[in-house]
This record gives structure tokens, sequence and C-alpha cells, in this order.
């Protein structure tokens, strides 16, 4: 790059979401100069902007909406008379913009040898990225430059106004018939959440499952809830074409009972997300990438060309960027600057579906444990035995354990109740630290909570937890 400006550093950060900037407060920490070049979203990526943040932000309120409706307390009648869709997002991009400022704008500047550079990063060897008109040179290089929604080969989809995660989110004007192709934890978040709001909605996907990781017993019962909110589901479809017709959009679609037709007035794509790396001249830094255009790492989170990391969505880690894509980039920081190999247990992470009840996971399912092992044992729990489901009225939840049968070690937990990705805090320590069931019946927890069904879903391995008293 002829005539340009060489700039020195000991690390060089491709992206500015969560796990970039963790891991330049790492390395800033550690003393090193780094140069954190950002492009497309603003600091923060897609967690605070379009991502975690937003979501959660007017899921809640359609929950709160639904709850107002539908709290099945007698003698309560709580009446809903405005629903202002366009306040609401504007409370939601109020709320972003707010910890946006917080947890980004206002700390990278308070990082002394860090120093933040708009514009779009691009290798031109191992050790040198070009940026506007300016060389960085940098000894160790993280590249954290996320990923981006999928638009599915659809016939004729280039031809219609869709909606990705990031348009759907500052919608002002709630769409009255809403199409989701694809499940999933977007789709079945979004699906629910306009649904509350007030929208018809269709959810198409295509495999035999609205949640295809999740444990089954869970995601039918999940699916039977959204059902009964309204939203038609269809699965095992395949999607054959899409129309514009006048404002309207036209999709045909084929099922196991054949082709059928549905008029919307917006189709949200949730089929998944590819990640950033087709211009960043990977093929100069010699970084490989795999079939799906992640990056590969090891388990140290190093790329095929050492002293180059990758992190976040852009890798080929297993997705779980809520809990892990800070961690990766404080591993990855000092992994790099200081030649140590830690390493994250993705077998051990959570994962949790936002929907309400929400859906949260750790560990295998039975399915798994039969696969890999051959034997499991594995039971499910309803949640009218939960004292605190039956007070509140929330009793639509199951809560499933897979234990070996030879050790009863506890091998994965699955909830699907309200606030299950609290509950599955403590079920993560059961899991990682190996902790049998007959430790967990040993356990006095806090009476009454929906964590309570830990206890009882291991206690129903050896006994009738229908014949259960309060305090047992």
């Amino acid at each position: 790059m002829k005539g340009a400006n060489v700039a020195s550093f000991d690390m060089v950060i491709l992206g500015g979401g969560t796990a970039a900037v963790a891991a330049a407060t790492q390395a800033d920490e550690m003393g090193a100069t780094v140069a954190l070049v950002n492009s497309g979203l603003p600091l923060g990526g897609t967690c605070v902007n379009v991502g975690c943040v937003p979501s959660k932000a007017l899921l809640h309120a359609a929950e709160v909406l639904h709850q107002a409706r539908h709290h099945g307390i007698p003698g309560l009648a709580l009446d809903v008379t405005e629903l202002d869709f366009a306040r609401i997002v504007q409370g939601e991009q109020d709320l972003v913009k707010a910890l946006r400022h917080q947890k980004y704008e206002a700390v990278l500047p308070e990082l002394a040898n860090v120093t933040v550079i708009d514009g779009r990063g691009r290798f031109l060897g191992p050790r040198e990225v070009a940026v506007n008109n300016q060389v960085l040179s940098a000894g160790k290089v993280i590249i954290a430059t996320g990923s981006t929604a999928n638009i599915p080969p659809i016939p004729g989809i280039a031809d219609v106004e869709y909606l990705t995660h990031i348009e759907a989110l500052a919608l002002k004007e709630l769409p009255e018939r809403l199409l989701t192709i694809g499940g999933g934890p977007l789709g079945v978040e979004f699906a629910q959440m306009f649904a509350r709001f007030g929208s018809q909605v269709t959810l198409l996907q295509r495999a035999d499952s609205i949640v295809p990781a999740a444990e089954r017993e869970l995601t039918r019962r999940l699916t039977e809830v959204l059902t009964d909110e309204g939203i038609t589901i269809e699965t095992d479809v395949r999607v054959e074409s899409v129309r514009q017709a006048g404002n309207r959009k036209v999709v045909t679609y084929r099922t196991d009972a054949g082709r059928a037709e549905l008029d919307v007035d917006a189709i949200l794509l949730a089929a998944g997300k590819t990640p950033n790396t087709q211009h960043l001249g990977l093929t100069e830094a010699g970084v490989q990438v795999d079939r799906h255009q992640a990056i590969v790492v090891d388990a140290h989170l190093e790329t095929s060309q050492p002293g180059i990391f990758a992190i976040g969505d852009v890798s080929n880690r297993p997705v779980r960027e809520n809990p892990t894509a800070g961690r990766e980039g404080t591993l990855a920081a000092e992994n790099a600057l200081a030649g140590t190999t830690h390493a994250i247990d993705y077998d051990h992470v959570p994962t949790t579906v936002f929907t309400d009840p929400q859906l949260a996971s750790v560990g295998v399912t039975e399915t798994e444990q039969l696969r890999s092992t051959g034997t499991a044992d594995c039971r499910t729990l309803t949640f009218d035995n939960v004292p605190k489901a039956v007070i509140t009225r929330r009793t639509e939840g199951l809560i499933n354990m897979v234990i070996d049968p030879t050790t009863n070690r506890i091998l994965g937990i699955h909830v699907l109740a309200p606030n299950a990705s609290e509950i599955i805090a403590e079920a993560m320590i059961l899991v990682r630290d190996g902790h049998t069931i007959d430790e967990v019946i040993t356990t006095a927890p806090m009476y009454p909570t929906l964590s309570e069904a830990i206890k009882i879903v291991a206690l129903s391995f050896t006994r009738d937890v229908t014949k259960l008293c309060c305090s047992f």
C-alpha cells in the first residue's frame, strides 16, 4: 500500500462488539498498545445495538402486556387501554443508545493504551492491516468482526422488501400479518413478541422442530404454548418462492400436505447468520475458513496463522454469543500476549431461548447421550409439581434431567419455565462439576421458588414426587 502511513501496535483488533472490547480491555490491562478497528455497526456490535439488548427490551414489553391480559388471578382485572407500538420501539432504541454509551463509548476512551479507528480493516499480510489510508503493523491480531443475517436463496426474495432482525427491531408500525421464515431462538422469540403486540404471525420452519438443537419434549411443549397464543407454526417446510402483490407479499411453500400460499404484510428472515469474513483479506494473512466461511480456530482461539486469533461468531466455535463472547475476548488477548493456553469448555455453557416461558439448557440431551455412549436415564417433570409455579399460575413448563444410570451423575438439565435463564445458572454448576442426583437431593433450596424444580426432578428418579409435601 504505497504512500500509506505505518503505525505500529502490539495488537490490532478487528471489530467493535462485546468480544472485541473485552479483548481490548484485557490487552490494555496487560500494558499492550492496541488499535481497535471498527466499521458497520456502532461500538457494541450486535448485542447492544441490534441483538440482545433491544430484542429483550421488546420481549419484556410484550410479556408485560400478555401477563396483564392473562395473569389468571381471580378478582383482578387489568385493563390495557393503550398500546403505542411506536413509543415502545422508541423506548427500546433510547435504552440501546444509553447502554451503548455507558458500556462502550464511555469505556474505551478510559483505556490509555487503546486507539479506536473508524474504518474497515483488511490484511496485507499476517502482521499488517490496511485501514483507510494507513497500515497498522502488529505482533498479534484478533479478528472479532461478527456475522450478518443469512438471506436464504428463495426465488424472488431479492425483489421484495424483507426484514432481518435489524429492521424488525426498528419498525414503528406493527405489521398486521407477519411471516417468520426460520425458527431457532431468533425466529421463535420474534414470532411470540409480534404476536403478543397484535400481529397475526405464521412461522415456517425447514426442520422438524422449532428449536432443533433443544430437547424435543420441551420444544414440543413450547410449540403448543406458542400455538395456543395464536401463532401458526409449520415445520418440515420448503419455501418455494416469494413475490410482491401490491403492498402484500405472497409466499408459496410446500409441506407434506402439499403446496400452499400465504399473503402477508411483512417477512422476517430468521435463517441463521454468516460470519463476516468476506472482505478481510484472509488469504493474504494465511487464515483458514471452513465451508460456512467461519474462521477455523483451535481450543485456544488461535487461527491457522500463528499470532492471529478469532473470537465471537466470526469463528467456528459453538455459537454461544450471550455467555461467551466477552470471555473469549479476554482469553484470546491473554493467550496472544502472554502465551497462555486458556480455553472455554463449551459443553458446559448454557443456552437460552428468551420466549415466555423461556427455554434454557446445559449439558447433553438424552438423545445426544444415547448416541454418544449408548446409555442414559432421563426424567421429565411438569411444573404443576413445583409449588411456586402453582402459586403464580405458571404451570405450563417442563424440566428434564439426564443422568448416567451407573453413577447418578447429572449430564444435562433442560428447563422450559418463566425465568429459566436464571434457573439454568444453578444447573450449569451441577453439570460442570459432575454432581449427582444424590447430592442434589440432600440440598435445601429456598421455598417457594421455581429453582426448586431441580431438586424435585432429581427426587423423581427415586420416588413419586406427586406425593411430596411442601417441605421435602
